[in-house]
């Protein structure tokens, strides 16, 4: 419904609201917590929070959430009319917070602290371009089907460039729809003539660097992942996410020694490549204990195998992304051992089903091994394995 009249007490609903910082309409350009460097187009869902939550406690709790059931039209309409109330009573509030020190005191203390402070103008922006976002969005889904460089170079030179403010949001929501910001870089050296930091920042562009930055920083939480059971899939699209962001700046941009890009760049490098590492180390361990025969009665331990497998899946993720992470000779050493080790396990495992062919456990096992040996050798060897364990069976 529209914004109400009367004022409400908090409600579920108003719990949902905090859950979800603005409805979603700022999400494009919302980071994961914690971010290490602060980009002018990215807002840490942290600082999103604290925002939000100030603005439904303090400033609106005579404001309902709009309850307009599956209508997409009629939901667009109520949220802006929210947002835009929400706008107006936060600019009050700042240009209150601008004229009084005892205010600004107030409103640092409300927000929880000085950083969320200092990132409410750009928060207050995103809320403001909450329509452009959604534009920059459509630029950046409609880049990756333009085979044209010169006319991805005129749809990125037709950003509005001079002002750096609304320029960052822009790239930022832009950046996390395009599948090759490869393709970006190239395009602004197209425009610029040249692929210096110093010409890169004349012609405007370096947001859609900063936002490369960020994204890249994005990465981060999804590579993290603690557990037995973590998201194997999620991993390998944040490492192959990351190569590409990373490819696009360090390929592109004639980084600076000592500069900021090249700090920042440096530093998610190594952030990435520490988090990857453990699993790189225990890959070999898995696999071994996983095609291991057990004592007495042979049994299959499904959780093992898939620990082992998902190990395998990053490191065959890392092989594609290694020129961007900073593992080159724990995956060397890895890559060598697992070879070694499936084609060690696969060899007795097939010579036991030879002997056995009924013999359910060992079957499965060498199933799993296969998949193991297509990621580490390729498919063409894994054939061969398969239909040796076929042969084996018609006998």
């Amino acid at each position: 419904m529209p914004i109400a009249s009367q004022t409400i007490q908090p409600t579920a609903s108003m719990t949902r609201r905090t859950g979800r910082p603005f409805f979603g309409v700022i999400d494009s350009v919302i980071i994961a917590s914690p971010a290490a460097f602060d980009f002018d187009g990215a807002i840490s869902s942290d600082h999103a929070e604290s925002a939000w939550t100030w603005m439904v406690r303090d400033l609106a709790p005579d404001l309902a959430e709009p309850e307009v059931g599956d209508d997409t039209l009629e939901a667009s309409a109520a949220t802006n009319a929210l947002i835009a109330e929400l706008l107006t009573r936060a600019r009050t509030a700042t240009a209150a917070a601008a004229a009084s020190r005892e205010s600004q005191r107030r409103l640092v203390v409300s927000l929880g602290g000085d950083d969320a402070w200092q990132k409410l103008p750009t928060i207050l922006n995103a809320l403001k371009c909450r329509n452009l976002l959604d534009k920059a969005q459509a630029f950046g889904r409609a880049a990756n089907g333009m085979p044209d460089e010169a006319a991805l170079a005129s749809a990125l030179q037709a950003m509005p460039l001079s002002d750096h403010n609304v320029a960052a949001l822009l790239m930022q929501a832009a950046v996390g729809q395009v599948a090759n910001p490869s393709r970006l870089m190239t395009a602004v050296v197209r425009i610029t003539g040249a692929s210096t930091e110093a010409a890169i920042a004349r012609a405007g562009f370096s947001p859609l660097v900063d936002a490369l930055l960020a994204h890249a920083q994005n990465q981060i939480q999804h590579v993290t992942q603690v557990g037995p059971f973590p998201d194997i899939d999620l991993m390998c699209r944040a490492i192959d996410r990351f190569h590409r962001l990373a490819r696009a700046v360090n390929g592109y941009v004639e980084l600076t020694r000592n500069g900021r890009w090249a700090s920042v760049m440096g530093a998610l490098t190594k952030t990435v490549s520490e988090r990857i590492e453990p699993r790189l180390r225990d890959v070999v361990g898995t696999v071994n204990m996983a095609m291991r025969r057990s004592a007495g009665a042979d049994r299959l331990d499904p959780d093992l195998l898939l620990q082992a497998l998902g190990g395998c899946y990053v490191l065959a993720t890392v092989r594609e992304a290694r020129d961007s992470l900073a593992l080159n000779a724990l995956f060397d050493q890895s890559w060598s051992q697992l070879g070694q080790a499936l084609e060690i396990h696969i060899e007795r495992n097939l010579e036991i089903y030879r002997k056995d062919p009924g013999d359910k456990v060992t079957g499965e096992r060498l199933e799993a091994a296969f998949k193991m040996a297509e990621l580490r050798f390729n498919t063409e060897y894994a054939d061969v394995l398969r239909r040796a364990k076929e042969t084996a069976e018609k006998r």
